[in-house]
C-alpha cells in the first residue's frame, strides 16, 4: 500500500477505518464474547477513539504489538488468557484474525468455532484457482495438483490453552520464525481442520485490494437498501 500518512489498517472507507469494519464483524457475532486488539502502540489512542465513535462493545483490551507478528500474536493471547482465567474457562476458543481482512462473513466465524470443537484447531482456506509453484532451497520446483492446493486465510482458530502452549514452547526454544499460527501448531503436532471461507476474504495489502473492498462494501449497502 502506498499510503504515507497512516498504516493500512487505519485507511478509511466512507469515513470508517478498515480495522473497524473488521472488528464490527466479531463485535456483532453472537458467539464472540470478547475481543483483544493488538495495535501499533502509537495508534492506540486513535483506535480507542474510533471504538467509542463506532460503538464497539466487546473490546476486552488493546495491547501494543511486538517486534514480529509472532510476538504480537503472543501478546494478544496473553491478554485473552487473563480474561479466560477470570472466568475459569479452560475451553476458551480463540480466533486469530488480521485487522486488514474485513470481508469475512458471520458464517465463516461460526464455522471456525464449530470446527475447533470438532478438531481442536482449524485454518480458514480457499481453493487455489491458479497453479501453485513451490521452490525449494536448491531452486528446484514442485507443482502440486491444483485440486490438492489451497490458500491460507484467516481466522486461524484454536483452543486458547493449546495455542498459548505452542507459543511458550517456541519461546523456550528461541524459535521466532513461524510465519503464522497454523504453521506453529502443525510444527508441534496439532492436527488442523479446514474451514472453507469466501473467496473475497482477502487481505487489504495493495491499492487494488482497497478497490475490491470499496466495491464489496457498496454491494452490501445496496443489498440493505434495495433488497438484492
Amino acid at each position: 500500500m502506498n499510503s504515507k500518512s497512516r498504516p493500512k489498517q487505519f485507511l478509511e472507507l466512507n469515513g470508517k477505518p478498515i480495522i473497524i469494519y473488521t472488528i464490527e464483524l466479531f463485535d456483532n457475532h453472537p458467539q464472540i464474547d470478547g475481543i483483544v486488539v493488538v495495535c501499533l502502540e502509537s495508534w492506540i489512542p486513535f483506535l480507542e477513539k474510533m471504538i467509542r465513535k463506532f460503538e464497539i462493545n466487546k473490546i476486552l483490551s488493546i495491547v501494543p504489538g511486538g517486534a514480529t507478528s509472532q510476538e504480537s500474536i503472543y501478546k494478544g493471547l496473553c491478554a485473552a488468557e487473563e480474561y479466560a482465567n477470570c472466568y475459569q474457562d479452560n475451553d476458551c476458543i480463540v480466533l486469530i484474525h488480521d485487522g486488514v481482512r474485513p470481508l469475512i462473513t458471520e458464517e465463516t466465524i461460526s464455522d471456525n468455532i464449530t470446527k475447533v470443537r470438532e478438531c481442536g484447531s482449524c485454518i480458514t482456506v480457499v481453493p487455489a484457482i491458479e497453479t501453485v509453484v513451490i521452490k525449494d532451497k536448491n531452486g528446484d520446483l514442485t507443482i502440486p495438483q491444483r485440486d490438492d492446493s489451497m490458500l491460507a486465510r484467516a481466522p486461524q482458530s484454536f483452543y486458547l490453552r493449546d495455542i498459548i502452549c505452542a507459543h511458550r514452547k517456541s519461546l523456550a526454544e528461541g524459535n521466532d520464525s513461524f510465519i503464522d499460527s497454523c504453521s506453529m501448531m502443525s510444527h508441534y503436532g496439532y492436527k488442523l481442520g479446514l474451514v472453507y471461507g469466501p473467496m473475497e476474504n482477502i487481505k487489504i495489502t495493495t491499492p487494488t485490494d482497497f478497490f475490491v473492498l470499496r466495491a464489496m462494501v457498496e454491494v452490501h449497502e445496496n443489498q440493505q437498501i434495495f433488497g438484492y
